[in-house]
Order: C-alpha cells, then sequence, then structure tokens
C-alpha cells in the first residue's frame, strides 16, 4: 500500500448514515434482535436505499480516483450489527460500487471505541447515543440528521466535485469562546472576550483533525494543477459562522496558527445560515447547534456534533437576556 492507514484521512461511517435503514430498523424495534436478524438474512440481496451520507462518502471516496497512486483516502464501516446481518450491508456497498473494503461488526455494541484502531478522523452515525459516547470519550463523531438524499451522478462537471462546510465553534475549535457567551448570556463580554484574545489561537474542537486534513489534501490539487493546469479541483470547504466582526479575526489567526485556510468563509452575524447553504450546496453540513441545522426542502445532508456548552442544559437566564441570542451576533 502507497498510505498506510495511519497515513490516510479515514472517515468510520455506520451503515445507519451511509443507507436507509428505515424498514429494518422498524422490525427491530418492533418485533426485537431475532426477528431482525432474521429479517436481514431473509432480505440479504436486496440493495439498501441510500442514506443521508451516501452522497459525501461516494464523493469523498472519488478523491482516491483522482490520486490513484497514493490512495490517501478511505472510509471504513463500523456497525452494530453482526457479520451476519452486515451481509447486507456489505452487499449494498457492493452494488453501489463503494470502494469500501474494511468493517468493524461488533454484534450489539457500539463501535465508536475502534475508531483511533483505524486512524478515523470522523465517525458518521444515526445513533444519537453512540455518537455522544465517541464525543464523550474525545473522539470525533457527528450524528447525521433525517433529511431527504439527492445525489447526482458523477458526470466530470459538479456530480464529481465535493463540497463540504463547517461551523467554527463547538465544531472545528473548542467551545471556549461560546463558554464566554453563555455565562451571563452577554453578547457585548462575548466580543471583548474575543478582542483580549484576538492573538491567541483557538484549542482544537472535535472535528479540527478532519478539517486540517482536508484543509492539507488540498495541496495535492494544487500541485496537481501546477503539473497540468486543466486539472479541475474537487474539493470545496466552506466555514460558515454565526460570528461577525470583531469576533472573525480569531478564527483567521486560529486557521493560521495551524496552516490551513477554508476556500470561503462566512461571517454570517447571526443571518440564517440557509442561506449561504442553499448557494453553497455542501454534501454535509456540521454544526453544534441544531437551531442552525436547518436548510430549504431539507436536502442539504446535515450534521449535528452535540459537543461542549451548547448542549449542555440550558442555566436560567439572567433577567433581560434575548430569547435566542447567538454568542457571535
Amino acid at each position: 500500500m502507497a498510505y498506510p492507514i495511519e497515513n490516510k484521512l479515514v472517515i468510520g461511517i455506520a451503515s445507519s448514515a451511509l443507507f436507509d435503514l428505515t424498514e429494518s430498523h422498524r422490525v427491530y424495534l418492533e418485533q426485537g434482535a431475532e426477528a431482525y436478524r432474521t429479517y436481514q438474512e431473509q432480505h440479504h440481496d436486496s440493495v439498501l436505499g441510500k442514506g443521508v451520507a451516501f452522497p459525501f462518502i461516494r464523493r469523498f471516496l472519488g478523491i482516491n480516483q483522482h490520486f490513484a497512486r497514493q490512495a490517501p483516502v478511505e472510509v471504513v464501516l463500523l456497525s452494530r450489527n453482526s457479520p451476519e446481518t452486515g451481509l447486507r450491508v456489505m452487499r449494498s456497498i457492493a452494488h453501489y460500487g463503494l470502494d469500501i473494503s474494511r468493517a468493524c461488526f461488533v454484534t450489539g455494541q457500539s463501535p465508536y471505541t475502534y475508531l483511533p484502531a483505524f486512524n478515523a478522523a470522523l465517525f458518521l452515525s444515526a445513533n444519537e447515543d453512540d455518537v455522544r459516547m465517541a464525543l464523550a470519550a474525545g473522539l470525533p463523531a457527528g450524528l447525521v440528521l433525517p433529511s431527504r438524499t439527492e445525489d447526482e451522478e458523477p458526470d466530470g462537471g459538479d456530480g464529481a466535485e465535493l463540497r463540504v462546510a463547517f461551523d467554527f465553534d463547538g465544531v472545528i475549535a473548542d467551545d471556549e469562546s461560546e463558554t464566554v457567551f453563555k455565562r451571563n448570556n452577554d453578547v457585548a463580554e462575548f466580543h471583548a472576550h474575543e478582542r483580549a484574545h484576538v492573538a491567541v489561537p483557538h484549542q482544537p474542537g472535535p472535528l479540527a483533525d478532519l478539517f486540517q486534513k482536508l484543509a492539507r489534501m488540498q495541496r495535492l490539487e494544487e500541485r496537481a494543477q501546477r503539473r497540468d493546469p486543466a486539472y479541475r479541483k474537487i474539493l470545496r470547504i466552506a466555514i460558515i459562522t454565526a460570528r461577525n466582526a470583531p469576533s472573525h479575526e480569531r478564527v483567521v489567526t486560529t486557521l493560521k496558527s495551524w496552516g490551513v485556510s477554508a476556500n470561503e468563509t462566512f461571517f454570517l452575524g447571526g443571518m440564517d445560515k440557509a442561506r449561504v447553504l442553499r448557494i453553497f450546496k455542501p454534501h454535509i453540513f456540521f454544526d453544534d447547534q441544531l437551531s442552525h441545522l436547518k436548510s430549504a426542502g431539507g436536502t442539504i445532508p446535515m450534521v449535528h456534533v452535540p459537543f461542549g456548552v451548547a448542549n449542555r442544559p440550558a442555566p436560567a437566564k439572567p433577567k433581560g437576556a434575548e430569547p435566542g441570542s447567538d454568542p457571535r451576533v
């Protein structure tokens, strides 16, 4: 292997994020584990429908087609299934031509503990308990939210492009600044803190490693474009944050200290993020606040990162605090 797995950008994905398991999950809930096992074995040749994360994963794996020698990315299936019930999942993977060969089946247990073994920079699942346990253990994870799946086929144009969007606080960076705001729900205090710490980079958040590795992967594309000016880049990264001036400067400080940047960065000052998302059309969007995870028509794959102070029970608000205030407005 040109790139051992410890040198790859690896994503671990649960079958619940990759495929639509609505029917089989209903069998499990209504009839129990044994009926579920029987159902899956009886339908092992029935191809599963595409799940919320399918378009993202297909395009992510497509990076290897452009860099066949390095093959710098990999996806590993991390599943609560047993090998027997997981057979339908593996056959569905083969049906769609997804280059996923490594898998972890833990027979009813949560697979998140094996993320370090596979060098995974992200674990995607529709199981909220698994995601929260992973984050509590300091591991990178996100909860895919229900949405309609729209997956245009690659055509050498936009169908091959991979667009990934991130919130900043609580996702790329830690929740330090948000914690300052939550203390008194005071926007002025938040901005004063950011001005005072403008030269101090944030500590990494739960998906910092994923963001940094994606950003650095763009260097492969830059080298490819220098060799061949006709090369068309496939990876676009955006940061879409509710921050605005003057708190925007610390975002720049942080990314510069890591030696990375995004293609597009939006400081929205509390404006509805869906207005930008509808234009950028990411194949996946990561945010730590459910209130931001909304899109027109529900067709943008949304991932909740239930990390930090924004996802703890809110203390009673001081008298006069404005409902719905955002720390970065």
